[in-house]
């Protein structure tokens, strides 16, 4: 992909000019629409929550409060 000025970009380092140009999301219903963008919600809220219990995986090193050393 390459960022071509004048094709749809509207920051340098936005790729979507080589995609289908919206055609695809313009084609869907609004019921659809919304149904994906729930998806993608939810998608996001798993991935921040992953990265969470990476971060407190790394915190807590070897000692589980509850359970005691390991």
């Amino acid at each position: 992909m390459k960022d071509i000025p004048g094709t749809g970009n509207e920051f340098v380092g936005d790729f979507r000019n080589g995609l289908d140009g919206g055609v695809y999301w313009k084609n869907l219903d609004e019921e659809t629409k919304l149904k994906k963008r729930a998806i993608e919600l939810n998608n996001g809220r798993a991935a921040m929550m992953g990265i969470l219990g990476l971060m407190m995986h790394e915190q807590l090193g070897g000692s589980i409060p509850i359970v005691g050393e390991m």
